[in-house]
C-alpha cells in the first residue's frame, strides 16, 4: 500500500534506538524526510547512515535532551529554520525508572513529568501551528499499554503516560476540523533497550532470573512472543498516512493481544 506521504517531513523523538529508530526508518522508507532527535549523537549518526543506505530522503540530526524545556525550544527553532513546517510529529522519549510509589522520590516525580509530559507539550506547541496553517498534520504520541492495563512497579510511567493520553484525546477534538489528527500508539512488550532494563529490574525486585522475567511476560501474551520494533513502526506509519485521515483521538495497542480490556 502506498501511504501517500512521500515528500512529507517528520520530527522523530528518541530516534537513536528502539521504537524511535524503527519509526524513523519506516517513515524514511515511505519517502518522508526526517529530523532525528535524541541525547546520544553516536546513535543518531548510526541511524542516519542506515537510512542513507536505503532511502533518498533528507536526514537531519538534533542532539538534545527533551526533558529540558530549553533544549526543546532550541530544537524546534533549529527545525523551523530548515523547513517551513513539520507534517508528522512522533512524540517519543525514553521511560522513567521503575519502582513502587513508596520508593519513588519527589525528584523522580519531577523528572518523570519533564520527560513524559512537559516534553511532548512543548514539542507539540512548537510544531502544531505549522500544521494548522497548512490544514494537514499528524501528531502521534508514543505511550504504553499500561494506560489501559497498569503494570506493577511502574508507578511513574503508569501515571504520566495516562496524563499524555488525556492530553492527546482532548487535543484531538480541538484540531480535528483543521485537518490535524492526534493519536496514541501503545507498545506492549517490544524488543528494545527499555525492555532489557525492565526485565533486569523485574528480576532484581522479584528475586528471579532475567530469563524468567522475559518468560513471564511472553507467557502472558496471546501470541507468545515479544514484539519487534518494526511491527510498532508500521502502525505509526499508517497513522501518519493519507489513509488514516479519519482516525483521530484513538489509543492503538500494538501488543500481541496482551491487553484484556474491551476498549
Amino acid at each position: 500500500m502506498d501511504l501517500e506521504i512521500k515528500g512529507k517531513v517528520a520530527f522523530v523523538g528518541g530516534a537513536s534506538s528502539g521504537l524511535g529508530e524503527a519509526v524513523a526508518k519506516q517513515l524514511a522508507e515511505e519517502g518522508v524526510s526526517v529530523f532525528l532527535c535524541a541525547r546520544g549523537l553516536e546513535g543518531l549518526e548510526r541511524v542516519k547512515r542506515d537510512i542513507n543506505k536505503c532511502s533518498q530522503v533528507d536526514v537531519f540530526l538534533l542532539q538534545a535532551d527533551l526533558s529540558i524545556p530549553e533544549d526543546v525550544q532550541r530544537v524546534v527553532q533549529e527545525t523551523l529554520q530548515k523547513v517551513d513546517h513539520i507534517d508528522i510529529l512522533f512524540n517519543n522519549t525514553g521511560g522513567p525508572p521503575s519502582g513502587k510509589f513508596e520508593d519513588t522520590s519527589t525528584e523522580q516525580w519531577d523528572s518523570a513529568y519533564q520527560l513524559l509530559l512537559s516534553s511532548v507539550v512543548n514539542l507539540t506547541k512548537g510544531f502544531l501551528p505549522g500544521m494548522k496553517k497548512q490544514k494537514w498534520g499528524r501528531v502521534i504520541f508514543s505511550t504504553s499499554v499500561t494506560v489501559k492495563q497498569p503494570a506493577d512497579n511502574l508507578i511513574l510511567s503508569n501515571s504520566l503516560r495516562a496524563a499524555v493520553t488525556g492530553l492527546a484525546r482532548t487535543l484531538a477534538n480541538e484540531v480535528a476540523a483543521e485537518g490535524v489528527t492526534v493519536n496514541c500508539v501503545l507498545p506492549g512488550y517490544t524488543m528494545t533497550p527499555r525492555i532489557d532494563y525492565l526485565a533486569k529490574r523485574k528480576a532484581e525486585l522479584e528475586g528471579i532470573t532475567y530469563e524468567q522475567a522475559i518468560e513471564q511476560w511472553t507467557s502472558s501474551i496471546p501470541m507468545r512472543r515479544i514484539g519487534e520494533p518494526h511491527e510498532f513502526a508500521a502502525m505509526v506509519a499508517f497513522l501518519a498516512s493519507m489513509h488514516a485521515a479519519y482516525i483521530t483521538g484513538q489509543s492503538v495497542a500494538i501488543d500481541g493481544g496482551s491487553v484484556k480490556s474491551l476498549y
